[in-house]
C-alpha cells in the first residue's frame, strides 16, 4: 500500500498517526478529533494507543502542522506517533 494517495490529479502525503489519552478521555477526544478535515478516517484501539487518524495534508509540512496544531492541542491528547512513508 502507497502511503501517498492520488486524489484527482494532486497527491497527497498521507499520515497514520497513534493517539494516547487521559483514563477516561477517550471519547471527548475522538468527538474532537472528528471535527479536523484533514482527518479522513478515525478508529478507536485497544492496546498501547487508544486511537488511530489516518490524515491526507498536501504535503508532509502541512501533515506535521496538523499533527502538532490540530491533535495535540486537544485536551485529553497524552501523545501521538506519526507514521508517514514514501510511495514506491
Amino acid at each position: 500500500m502507497s502511503l501517498v494517495c492520488q486524489r484527482g490529479c494532486s497527491e497527497l502525503a498521507i499520515g497514520f498517526v497513534l493517539i494516547s489519552t487521559a483514563p477516561a478521555k477517550e471519547h471527548e477526544v475522538y468527538n474532537e478529533l472528528l471535527k479536523v478535515k484533514e482527518i479522513v478516517e478515525l478508529h478507536p484501539l485497544f492496546g498501547e494507543y487508544d486511537l488511530i487518524a489516518k490524515i491526507e495534508a498536501e504535503d508532509f509540512n502541512v501533515l506535521g502542522q496538523v499533527v502538532v496544531d490540530k491533535i495535540r492541542s486537544i485536551p485529553g491528547v497524552i501523545d501521538t506517533k506519526t507514521l508517514t512513508g514514501i510511495k514506491f
